[in-house]
């Protein structure tokens, strides 16, 4: 007998963690700061760790001279390069007279004259992640004393680095796999913050180092998700593909920052500034404009400056709702996903970006995000508002562009009404009915204004209507476009379509080949089966035969919508300046065809101290895959194309859910 176990599913989970005892939310560092993201601008992108008083002047006025900062960028922040190699004789922090001649205190006070914010930079280890030479002194073991300089002059941000950790040797001595957590250190400069009674906004740089997600909250305001980004565009997906697992850990006071903004710098298309921004947005990072604005050289370019301007995309990032948007669906092969989430107003935003190198036209179909029917689409890069679109709206996508749009008025998924339907005669057609999964196991209840006796025919089948509504057994494919003819007396006022079964096949059903392993995981991990099949490679997968719980009326081999639990916490630290991706490709074949899906990080936990490392953790990744046959299928996952990619293995395999 197959194990495995049966639910139906009421919302269809497109992306989403199981988390039990790792994962869990922390309170928040209570400062009354950071309510909403902060924004603002900082020298590191375009300057390095070379500032000085003329750059700081000018781009501080430019945001106000250029309508920054009426839309909310406020905090100017110094970055590295703005201190002397060594401390006072006192024992403190100083300036760099020959960058700042006029000093710390009288900058700060220009900055606060134009009604910005003052933001400095220090590091949390021996010295400052300063590029070249000399080095400068950080703030380990001086907490207490430099939170004390900061605040005397009127700072009102501190972006705090990780650089030099372990010894003051070796540029920059980052340690990603330390012995001891980096928390101390952040912990120490919080308390030190916190006593100077002074309102100073923390801003935690680990680079996502032991999942600051875990304990940056009660420390800070926001916390670094990940390394670095960097000027080329294969940085958005590697940050992106970080952020998966993270989204619920930001909100009010405290969160998730992908880093500073390269939109204006040059390093990006238009349409890949756009991708940037948008997500950014969405996701409640910190909008920290990294380019120049104005300075002796250069200015911003304008159609950067409109897309750091555009007050609706500002308007999602300082929402009052103050929810992260959140990775819904990826079709890998085809080149394209799906980000959304919830705004005030009952509102919705969604992302979907073309992966690919080329423009495309892509459906956003509203059952992914949760809806069936949008009463306003509002498409902001293409500036135009579209009502009462049903199931789907269609739009053309440049290569690694974004389609953002906002929607508005909604109904959702499997309702539809009256007004969705075109009646002639006794005829009512419901068009544009989403089908998650191929399948003739769903049912749709019609309902009709009042109770009566009546022959109605729905796709050509007669039933006997007693009442005020029938449910009858529907076939649908998995699309967007599947018709419902119903033939009766009374004219139907609303359809609902209901879920189709759902069955889990767990790891520990299917037998394992070559390099691929069963392993029992730590107690609490791998749900719902607490094993997972791990070195999944083009030499080593793992199989098990299904038979269907449908009859397909063609004969044909047919698609059905599956879910596939993993565990991947392949982080792109070191790599991330190079190939890192943080995803990990995995091949699921059904009666030999094969399907390749790219999937993200899932871990939870952290990755040096938690057990399973976080890869034990499990995601859900949503896939529709083809070659379901009536009888017996063949499934075998895998990672066929491992030998010809970055990484070998496929992410860990813990099981599949199929909607039959």
């Amino acid at each position: 007998m197959l194990s495995r176990f049966s639910f139906r599913q009421v919302i269809l989970p497109f992306f989403s963690f199981i988390t039990l005892t790792h994962g869990t939310l922390s309170p928040r560092l209570n400062n009354d700061l950071a309510i909403t993201p902060p924004m603002g601008w900082n020298s590191y992108n375009h300057y390095s760790c070379a500032p000085n008083e003329t750059i700081i002047h000018s781009n501080a006025q430019a945001l106000v001279d250029l309508g920054l900062q009426a839309l909310g960028y406020h905090y100017v922040t110094v970055d590295c390069g703005w201190t002397l190699p060594n401390r006072t004789a006192s024992g403190t922090l100083t300036w760099n007279p020959a960058r700042f001649p006029s000093g710390y205190p009288v900058l700060g006070n220009f900055i606060h004259g134009l009604g910005l914010g003052f933001g400095v930079y220090q590091d949390a280890g021996l010295q400052t992640c300063m590029t070249g030479e000399p080095n400068q002194v950080g703030s380990l073991f001086h907490e207490s004393t430099d939170a004390e300089t900061f605040a005397s002059w009127g700072a009102d941000l501190l972006k705090y680095d990780d650089c030099y950790s372990e010894a003051a040797t070796g540029y920059p001595n980052v340690d990603y796999t330390p012995v001891v957590s980096p928390s101390g250190r952040y912990a120490n400069m919080s308390s030190a913050l916190l006593a100077t009674k002074r309102p100073i906004l923390f801003q935690i740089c680990d680079w996502g180092v032991d999942f600051p997600a875990l304990w940056a909250p009660t420390l800070g305001n926001s916390w670094r998700v990940t390394n670095d980004i960097i000027p080329y565009y294969r940085t958005i997906p590697r940050i992106l593909n970080q952020v998966v697992p993270q989204t619920d850990f930001a909100g009010p006071g405290h969160w998730l920052d992908l880093d500073m903004l390269e939109v204006g710098n040059g390093v990006f298309t238009t349409p890949e500034e756009q991708t940037h921004f948008s997500l950014w947005a969405i996701l409640k990072s910190p909008l920290v404009i990294g380019a120049a604005l104005k300075d002796a050289y250069t200015g911003i370019p304008q159609a950067s400056l409109t897309i750091l301007k555009n007050k609706d995309i500002i308007g999602y990032n300082q929402d009052s709702l103050g929810v992260a948007a959140s990775f819904k669906r990826r079709w890998t092969e085809e080149g394209y996903e799906v980000w959304a989430g919830p705004l005030s107003g009952n509102r919705m935003v969604v992302a979907l970006t073309n992966l690919e190198n080329e423009s495309k036209s892509l459906n956003l179909d509203l059952p992914v995000v949760g809806f069936q029917k949008a009463g306003s689409i509002k498409d902001i890069w293409n500036g135009v508002t579209v009502n009462n679109v049903l199931t789907s709206y269609t739009a053309q996508v440049a290569a690694h562009g974004t389609l953002l749009v906002e929607l508005g008025n909604l109904t959702s998924t499997g309702s539809y009404i009256a007004e969705d339907a075109v009646t002639v005669g006794q005829t009512t057609t419901f068009g544009k009915i989403y089908g998650l999964t191929t399948s003739d196991k769903y049912s749709a209840i019609i309902s009709f204004n009042s109770k009566q006796t009546s022959s109605i025919t729905v796709n050509g089948d007669a039933y006997t209507l007693d009442g005020s509504s029938i449910t009858v057994p529907l076939s649908l494919n998995a699309t967007n476009n599947n018709t419902l003819r119903i033939t009766s007396s009374a004219i139907p006022t609303l359809l609902s379509i209901t879920p189709q079964n759902y069955t889990f096949y767990p790891s520990t059903s299917f037998t394992t080949s070559g390099s691929s392993q069963l392993a029992t995981c730590s107690s609490g991990l791998c749900q719902p089966v607490g094993s997972k099949i791990g070195y999944l490679s083009a030499t080593g997968s793992a199989s098990l035969a299904i038979p269907a719980q449908y009859q397909t009326t063609s004969g044909s081999a047919v698609s059905k919508y599956v879910e596939i639990y993993f565990c991947n916490n392949d982080i792109a630290f070191s790599t991330s300046w190079t190939t890192g991706t943080n995803t990990r490709n995995m091949t699921i074949s059904v009666n030999n065809v094969i399907t390749r899906v790219e999937l993200p990080l899932s871990g939870r936990s952290s990755e040096l101290f938690s057990p399973g490392k976080g890869w034990e953790d499990t995601g859900i990744f949503g896939v529709l895959l083809d070659g379901w046959t009536d009888g017996s299928n063949e499934v075998v996952v895998g990672n066929v194309y491992g030998n010809q990619g970055l990484v070998n293995y496929a992410a860990d395999f813990v099981g599949l859910g199929v909607y039959w």
